[in-house]
């Protein structure tokens, strides 16, 4: 079982500062880089594709994966301090490549949800010959929404003024669930809901706050993906708040090089 895999955790140091980073398997073999969503780390973000026992198998067997989580985002994270600079996105890709350098890796595999999956696109095309290939799940890769930039400030002032809240943690929790997972009046919680639940109550609410603000002022990436030629796999669920982004991902994308696939909600 991945739980049992021989765990490393290293910290490296960036320009930006410090970044958390857990490598699990065999570091002769290829490297397959993740990068979770807002408020998650590789935990909470790909504990459950990881404890499936055939994916797990396959995964670990053929590659390295190195987690890699947004600034202040690890296990037991202190509170970022006031004075510390407020990491972009573009700062955020970097680090990715300070990381790989950092471990002396050539080209990866990159896998990323949300978030992740925009810092991770913007790491591919701003240097290609790094990247492989991109594993991504519900990807963002246009700048907000009106309606998104205003709803990322509320929630953002809310983590400033009131830490993670019940509101907060209800939105979060609709960024990364549909409704059948979350259950209703009448159906209760299923059980991934309530730990995911329990560990945002682990998070530093100003480590969270920094990577939605990051996240707020990204740029439009839809020009440059035609340019990106390294192989795309797409994952959406059908009625993810994502779908159109993802769907709108893929029409820019080189057809020869990415495919999209549609996840029945009720799985």
């Amino acid at each position: 079982m991945y739980c049992k895999i021989n765990l490393q955790e290293y910290l490296v140091k960036t320009r930006c500062g410090m970044v958390s980073v857990a490598v699990f398997g065999d570091q002769d073999k290829p490297a397959l880089v993740t990068y979770p969503d807002l408020a998650l780390n590789h935990i909470s973000c790909f504990q459950g594709l990881f404890f499936s026992p055939e994916v797990n198998s396959f995964l670990l067997h053929n590659f390295c994966i190195y987690h890699i989580s947004p600034p202040g985002h690890e296990v037991g994270a202190a509170p970022i301090g006031s004075d510390d600079l407020m990491p972009s996105v573009d700062d955020l890709a970097d680090q990715v490549l300070e990381v790989l350098n950092f471990f002396g890796l050539g080209a990866v595999m990159c896998m990323g949800v949300t978030a992740g999956a925009y810092v991770l696109t913007l790491f591919a095309m701003k240097y290609r010959q790094r990247v492989l290939g991109l594993i991504l799940v519900s990807p963002l890769c246009r700048a907000p929404s009106w309606t998104e930039w205003l709803l990322n400030k509320v929630m953002s002032n809310l983590l400033y003024f009131y830490g993670m809240c019940g509101v907060v943690k209800e939105l979060l929790l609709k960024r990364y669930f549909s409704q059948e997972v979350r259950g209703s009046v009448e159906e209760s919680e299923s059980d991934i809901v309530q730990a995911c639940r329990r560990l945002l109550d682990e998070r530093q609410s100003i480590n969270v706050q920094q990577f939605l603000e990051a996240m707020n002022g990204r740029r439009d990436l839809s020009e440059g993906l035609r340019k990106l030629h390294c192989r795309s796999l797409i994952f959406v669920g059908e009625n993810s708040p994502f779908h159109s982004e993802a769907l709108h991902m893929t029409s820019k994308l080189d057809r020869r090089y990415s495919a999209l696939v549609e996840v029945d909600s009720k799985c």
